[in-house]
C-alpha cells in the first residue's frame, strides 16, 4: 500500500473518531436564537463530560425511560418530523425502545460514517500536501454546521466566526511548509470577497438569507481561495446549483412551499466541499 492510501486510511479513522463526537454538539446547538444551548438530554438529565459537556457521545446513561426518537428534531424546512420517523440523518432507535431513551441527536453511526467519507475524499484528492491537515481539522466543523442548520436554520456564531479565523491561521501555517499547492494571500482575499458578496446580498434581500450565512461565507471563502479565484467561483457556483436543484425538487414533490425559508448553509458547505475536492485533485 503506497503512502497516499495510508493517508486516506488514517483520514477515514480520524473522521470516524471525530464524527462520533458530532451528534452531541448538534443536539446542544440546535436551538432557536433566543434560547440557551441545551444542557440536558430530552428527558431532562444534565449533560456532563469534558469541555463542560461538549465532548462525548450523544447518549444519556441516566435515562431509564424511553424518549421519543424525534425529540429536539426539526426538519430542513422547519417542520418537526412525526413521531417514530427519522430526520435527514436519522435518530437512534425506534420510539419506545431502550436505546431511544439513552441516545439523542442524530444517529452517531451515520454521522461518523459521513464524516469519515468526507475526510477520506479530501485525503484522496489532496494527497500528502500540508493543507490536508487543515481540511481534516475543518471538515468535522462543516458536518456539524450542516446538521445544525438543517435542524433549526441557524449557523451559530461560536462556529462560523472561529471557522474563518482558524482557516486563515492554519492555511498560513501550511503556506510555510514545502509542497503546498495554494496561496495564503488568495485565501485571505477569497474570505473578504465571498464574505463581502454575501453581505451585499444580505443588504439587498435580507429575507433570502441570514447573517449567519454571511459569516459562514468568510470561512468558505478562505478555504476556496487557497486554491485560487477559479476555485472560489466553482465552489460558490456549485453551492448555488445544489441549493436550486434541491429546493426545486422539494417544491415539485410538494414537500415545501415555494416561499418557505430554506437553510442555505448546507448548500454553501457542499459547494465548497466540491470545489476543494476538484481543485485539490487538479493541483
Amino acid at each position: 500500500m503506497d503512502l497516499d492510501l495510508w493517508v486516506a486510511v488514517a483520514a477515514a479513522v480520524w473522521g470516524a473518531a471525530v464524527g462520533v463526537l458530532v451528534p452531541r454538539a448538534v443536539y446542544r446547538l440546535s436551538v432557536e436564537p433566543e434560547d440557551a444551548w441545551r444542557d440536558a438530554c430530552p428527558a431532562g438529565h444534565p449533560i456532563s463530560g469534558p469541555a463542560r459537556g461538549w465532548l462525548g457521545r450523544a447518549r444519556c446513561g441516566s435515562c431509564g425511560a424511553a424518549v421519543p426518537a424525534d425529540a429536539g428534531h426539526v426538519g430542513p424546512v422547519g417542520h418537526s418530523g412525526p413521531a417514530g420517523q427519522t430526520g435527514p440523518v436519522g435518530q437512534t432507535g425506534p420510539v419506545g425502545s431502550a436505546d431511544a431513551g439513552a441516545s439523542y441527536g442524530p444517529s452517531t453511526p451515520v454521522v461518523a460514517l459521513v464524516t469519515a467519507l468526507v475526510c477520506t475524499a479530501l485525503a484522496l484528492a489532496t494527497g500528502t500536501r500540508p493543507e490536508l491537515a487543515v481540511w481534516l481539522l475543518l471538515a468535522p466543523v462543516g458536518v456539524l454546521l450542516t446538521l445544525v442548520d438543517l435542524r433549526v436554520q441557524r449557523l451559530p456564531d461560536p462556529l462560523t466566526l472561529p471557522l474563518a479565523g482558524t482557516a486563515l491561521v492554519l492555511l498560513g501555517a501550511a503556506s510555510l511548509l514545502p509542497e503546498h499547492a495554494g496561496e495564503w494571500r488568495t485565501a485571505l482575499f477569497g474570505a473578504l470577497a465571498l464574505g463581502g458578496f454575501y453581505f451585499l446580498f444580505f443588504l439587498i434581500r435580507p429575507i433570502a438569507l441570514g447573517f449567519g450565512d454571511v459569516k459562514l461565507a468568510l470561512g468558505l471563502g478562505a478555504v476556496l481561495g487557497w486554491y485560487g479565484w477559479g476555485a472560489l467561483f466553482l465552489g460558490t457556483f456549485a453551492g448555488s446549483v445544489f441549493g436550486s436543484v434541491h429546493v426545486t425538487a422539494l417544491v415539485l414533490l410538494r414537500r415545501a412551499e415555494r416561499r418557505a425559508p430554506v437553510a442555505l448553509g448546507p448548500y454553501m458547505i457542499a459547494g465548497a466541499f466540491a470545489g476543494v475536492l476538484l481543485e485539490a485533485y487538479a493541483a
